[in-house]
Parts: C-alpha cells; sequence; structure tokens
C-alpha cells in the first residue's frame, strides 16, 4: 500500500468504526501509522479499539461518539475535528434492513436512508471541500454488491447502496482533477454484524474483513470502484451480463435462501 500519511496527511476519519468493516479501516490505517477520528454511536467499543491502536502503533485517536441519523450531527463533528486537517474519509457507517418493504417501519427505513446516504453525502461534501483547497486528500465510500440490481427484500437497503456507488463514481472524476482520490468499495457478504442487524442469516463462505479493507485501500488513487474478492467481482460482471429483469429475480432466488420472503 502506498505511504497514506505522506499522500494524504495525518488524520483519518472513518464512520462506523465500532465494528466490522470500520474497525479494519481503523486497524490497516493505524498500521500506516495514520491518526485517526473514530466515529461511531457505541462508546465504549471505540474506547477499546482507540486504547489498543494507540499502544500498538503510537498514533492519536479521537473518539467521537455520535448518531449519523441526527439532524445536526455534522455541526457537532466540525466542532470536534476543527483543529484536525482530515486527508482521508472513509464513509464506511450503514446498516440493512430486510423483509417486504410495506411491512418495514418507514422511521427506521428513513433512519437508513438518514445513515446510509444524507450521511455520506454531508460528509464527502463538508471534508471534500477542505481536501479540494489542500488539493489533496481521499475519500472512500462504501457500498455493496447489492447495488447493481434490485434486491427483493432488502429493496430500499440495495437503492441506497447504488446511491452511494453513483455519488462516488461521479466524485472520482470531479475530485481527481484537485488531487483528491475517491474509490467506492462494493464487498458482497463479509464477516461482520451486518447479518445480525438486517435480520437475515450469514452468508456461507463470507468474507473476512482484512482482505476487503485491504483491496480498497490498494485502489484508492488507482481505481473508481472494487469489488472485493473473486466470486463477487464474477457476480457483479455476471449481472451486468443479463437483463436486469433477471438479475432481480436471481436476486430474490438468493434472498429467499437466507430466509426473507
Amino acid at each position: 500500500m502506498t505511504d497514506f500519511r505522506n499522500r494524504y496527511g495525518a488524520w483519518a476519519l472513518i464512520t462506523g468504526a465500532s465494528s466490522g468493516l470500520g474497525a479494519e479501516f481503523a486497524r490497516q490505517l493505524a498500521a500506516e501509522k495514520m491518526d485517526l477520528v473514530l466515529l461511531a454511536r457505541r462508546r465504549d467499543r471505540l474506547n477499546e479499539l482507540a486504547t489498543a491502536l494507540k499502544a500498538e502503533h503510537g498514533i492519536q485517536v479521537k473518539v467521537v461518539a455520535l448518531d449519523l441519523a441526527k439532524a445536526n450531527f455534522l455541526a457537532t463533528l466540525q466542532k470536534q475535528t476543527a483543529k484536525l486537517n482530515i486527508g482521508l474519509l472513509v464513509n464506511n457507517a450503514g446498516f440493512g434492513i430486510s423483509g417486504d418493504f410495506t411491512d418495514n417501519s418507514l422511521e427506521r427505513e428513513l433512519m437508513m436512508l438518514d445513515v446510509n446516504c444524507r450521511a455520506a453525502l454531508m460528509l464527502a461534501h463538508a471534508y471534500g471541500s477542505k481536501m479540494r483547497a489542500h488539493r489533496r486528500g481521499g475519500i472512500i465510500m462504501v457500498s455493496s454488491v447489492a447495488a447493481f440490481q434490485g434486491v427483493p427484500f432488502m429493496s430500499h437497503y440495495a437503492a441506497t447502496k447504488a446511491y452511494d456507488l453513483v455519488l462516488g463514481e461521479g466524485l472520482w472524476y470531479e475530485m481527481k482533477q484537485h488531487g483528491v482520490d475517491v474509490v467506492t468499495l462494493c464487498p458482497g457478504a463479509t464477516a461482520t454484524e451486518f447479518a445480525n442487524v438486517a435480520d437475515t442469516k450469514p452468508v456461507p463462505g463470507s468474507m473476512p474483513a482484512p482482505p476487503v479493507v485491504r483491496e480498497a485501500l490498494e485502489a484508492l488513487g488507482k481505481k473508481h470502484y472494487v469489488t472485493a474478492g473473486r466470486k463477487n467481482k464474477v457476480l457483479v460482471f455476471s449481472s451486468r451480463l443479463v437483463p436486469r429483469r433477471l438479475a432481480t429475480l436471481i436476486a430474490a432466488r438468493i434472498m429467499k435462501g437466507l430466509g426473507r420472503h
């Protein structure tokens, strides 16, 4: 991997850092000697991770316990990072909801929209503007293989991830002329807490988090998006070769196999 600290600056901001891919981004960037702002709702988990990373890597870590679904989260975050030059943003926070769309709570669906899309947009704009002014920086948008077609029984989740993918692809082109690298990570099933939160069965053969994160970091500055894992690359490529209706039918069969129908 590249020398992230020299390329992007001292500080990286990681959302959803208390577990899963977010925590793994923190571990790998700490190994690159980047100082970290760890953001999530669960302060206890953030503190535990921060303590371990500071002891192992001798870096600075700032913990920010915030709910990205709240209307005023950005103002609070900007106050806490005002003296820090955030050179790398990892827009990782997100969650899924499964089941029949009209059976689900509208309030929770709107919360997912806020976290997966609204927060990612606001963070990319706020910190991306500063990166543009400094003519260097990096943004990692975390999307999903679900972004490439409709996914029945996770219809809205797939739509939020399609938003992240398309936003990231556009920003990749816009920002590169200002010295800012943007890449969108599209992981498939990964061994995280996602399935528990989304109320689905764990997917057999899920990838461990470390190689997923490694692919994203290695792609930053080289690709506009990356799909982690050979099987997931084949899945995404295949979905583009068949009619969209057929891709959606296949996704529906997969979801039924996970107990969501």
